[in-house]
């Protein structure tokens, strides 16, 4: 638990791609403060510091030493995820990953139990789950306006990433490609549903095993794939409930942002678990009673689909609320939602769908979560609250 009163100091380390719109937010805050931009590019982290009004920036190594920064914001490559967010920890600051928290279960698991021994944090994004969208829709099913859930499906599906980052080896790297890069954001809202997943199938494929950068300075250049580019997996809940998903960087169909959750009395349509908000409906079944006629009968099967509008409620913000919901449980001591234990989980999920994928069996997956509460409605980023 960080003492002191105020915003609480942030720290960067990586200010690649996805560090402005962290930045965008993050700066209007007012329960945090960012103190310091950290990059091995030094010059790529003075020019965000110049342009988001941070007035320090330099290297890693100067994050971590920095004396007011209480938490890090890790946001480098996959491969080295846990192995920069071990560091913060061992300078003794609470640490916000962009996920997944590392690439194999050893390495999570071993910062897991380093931030607790030291009495430090973990957060783990995606926190696109703590927007509004997805907690509207959680609590429409809390309500019980779909019944009983009993089952999901979610589907991601496009062309591939190389098609607009100017560096995107990494994505299809180990530890990444559709299921690693794109899967925490599906998964980690099943589990927000559902509970923490007991078991996994899965199937997967590669579309070819070279690929080449189609935008930028280095348009043209070829690299190795390293992953399968199209998994399709199905998984059982410890408490009840299945869902199946695909994920995909071989579709010139795009579908994504698909999540459905089927109920004993309509299937709910969340956003896109990518994004902090969006619409959320219902669509209810045709009313048949036992013993109706034959006509009657086919009329209600060919009536338009039913739909309701379910209302979207909370402070709309984009990606830094999961690391101001950790700032703020290192202040108050409580527990931040997108958390280590459940950044774990979707990791070890993951990993065991990959492994159903190369090992073609049925793989249990033996960590659990305890289940995650829902975001208070009244929730606001823009609040001071330390």
């Amino acid at each position: 638990m960080s003492s002191g009163n105020g915003p609480v100091g942030i720290g960067f380390i990586g200010t690649g791609m996805i560090s402005s719109t962290y930045l965008e937010n993050l700066t209007r805050f007012p329960d945090v403060r960012v103190v310091i931009l950290g990059d091995l590019n030094v010059a790529a982290a003075k020019a965000q510091a110049d342009r988001f009004g941070v007035a320090e920036s330099g290297t890693p190594e100067d994050v971590l030493a920095h004396p007011e920064v209480e938490l890090v914001v890790n946001l480098t490559i996959p491969a080295v995820h846990a192995q920069v967010s071990g560091q913060a920890v061992a300078a003794g600051k609470h640490v916000w990953s962009e996920k997944p928290i590392s690439t194999d279960r050893e390495s999570g698991r071993e910062l897991l139990a380093q931030a607790a021994a030291a009495g430090l944090l973990v957060g783990i994004a995606p926190d696109t789950v703590l927007g509004p969208g997805v907690q509207s829709a959680r609590r429409a099913i809390a309500n019980g306006d779909i019944g009983q859930p009993l089952s999901a499906q979610t589907v991601m599906q496009y062309i591939g990433p190389d098609t607009f980052h100017p560096n995107p080896e990494f994505l299809f790297a180990k530890g990444a490609g559709p299921l690693f890069d794109m899967g925490p954001y599906y998964v980690t809202t099943l589990v927000h549903v559902f509970g923490s997943v007991a078991s996994v199938a899965a199937f997967g494929s590669q579309s070819r095993a070279q690929r080449s950068v189609l935008v930028g300075d280095r348009r043209g250049t070829a690299f190795d794939v390293e992953v399968p580019t199209h998994v399709s997996a199905i998984a059982q809940y410890v408490d009840g409930g299945v869902s199946q998903s695909v994920f995909s960087f071989d579709s010139p169909l795009k579908r994504q942002g698909v999540v459905e959750v089927i109920g004993t009395e309509g299937t709910l349509v969340i956003p896109d678990p990518n994004r902090f908000t969006g619409e959320i409906k219902i669509a209810r079944g045709v009313s048949i009673t036992d013993g109706g006629d034959q006509e009657a009968v086919q009329a209600a099967l060919s009536a338009p689909q039913v739909w309701e509008d379910v209302p979207v409620t909370g402070v709309y913000a984009e990606r830094g609320l999961g690391v101001l919901d950790l700032a703020r449980a290192a202040r108050t001591g409580g527990r931040p939602l997108a958390s280590g234990d459940l950044g774990y989980h979707v990791l070890d999920t993951l990993v065991s769908i990959d492994e159903s994928v190369h090992e073609g069996r049925v793989v249990e997956v033996e960590s659990r979560v305890e289940r995650i509460p829902a975001v208070a409605e009244d929730f606001d980023p823009f609040a001071r609250t330390l």
